[in-house]
């Protein structure tokens, strides 16, 4: 049995106000505290190189997810194309795994780092870049410094890291090693 329309709108209504209610309470992706929602990746993860410290959170600290990674349904559509980590302005930013700098400098006003890490590639800004293009990096390598007034951040100062296979985004969540969700009280 179909619901009248004015019932259709009212069930529309609260899938609206429910979906907003659970997109504002505190999350856990892969077993890290977010502030925000995340969409799930439908692309596959890459297949991260063989050993424990290949691959690491380019912040340090606890791991914060301001926003999580939505990947676009098309090449050119919407979507947010990495995750924001929380961080603080000046922050140490870190290579996430040993790669080689292809792009450090300026892209519409903001610092950004590329780094290539074979087929992949990991991207981060805002940032002030503290190494040159072209040179090889270490996993937890300093990079660059975290900048403050990243759009979108919930707090002073997010890291925008973003992973690439060929033009392909990834959820660059997907390089770090699963961790068991835990849920947040809610107080």
């Amino acid at each position: 049995m179909i619901p009248p329309p004015r019932h259709r709108a009212v069930i529309l209504v609260l899938a609206l106000l429910v979906t907003l209610m659970v997109s504002r309470w505190p999350h856990t992706v892969a077993g890290y505290r977010t502030l925000a929602a995340t969409a799930p990746a439908t692309a596959p993860a890459p297949a991260p190189a063989p050993g424990p410290a290949r691959w690491r959170a380019p912040l340090d600290g606890p791991l914060v997810i301001g926003r999580g990674f939505v990947p676009p349904a098309t090449p050119y559509g919407p979507g947010h194309r990495g995750v924001d980590l929380v961080g603080r302005p000046a922050a140490d930013v870190r290579a996430a795994g040993p790669g080689t700098v292809s792009f450090a400098g300026m892209i519409a006003g903001r610092g950004v780092i590329t780094i290539n890490h074979g087929a992949l590639r990991t991207t981060y800004e805002p940032v002030i870049p503290v190494v040159p293009e072209g040179r090889s990096v270490a996993g937890g390598e300093i990079i660059g410094r975290l900048v403050a007034g990243h759009p979108g951040c919930p707090a002073d100062a997010c890291l925008h890291w973003g992973l690439l296979d060929g033009a392909r985004y990834l959820n660059p969540l997907s390089l770090l090693p699963h961790r068991q969700p835990r849920l947040l009280p809610l107080a």
